[in-house]
């Protein structure tokens, strides 16, 4: 079995259009008081993210944006790494400073 994982492929950030954040709310994702969805809060292995990133494909990029769904073995324990914007899927490691 494997994780699916939304990320950002290029540099810029993530984000999700306008499209996509309505698709999430068609599906039921929890917005706050105000009806909106905050997408820097979404989990990346949020399954109606992945979907709703599956079904748009490159509609549910924002300007700045290509998503990417990684698929990882379910047992890795992960994080999201990135520079300028441009994102990857890494293995937790301990690390000390």
């Amino acid at each position: 079995m494997v994780q699916k994982i939304v990320i950002n492929n290029c540099y810029g950030g993530f984000g999700l259009s306008e499209l996509a954040i309505n698709r999430l709310k068609e599906l039921g994702y929890p917005t706050d008081e105000a009806g909106n969805i905050n997408y820097y809060d979404i989990p990346r292995d949020d399954s109606l993210l992945v979907r709703v990133v599956e079904e748009l494909g490159d509609l549910a990029n924002d300007s700045y944006a290509r998503l990417k769904i990684v698929e990882i073995p379910d047992d890795t324990e992960w994080v999201i790494k990135e520079y300028d914007g441009n994102e990857w899927v890494a293995e937790k490691h301990r690390t000390w400073e």
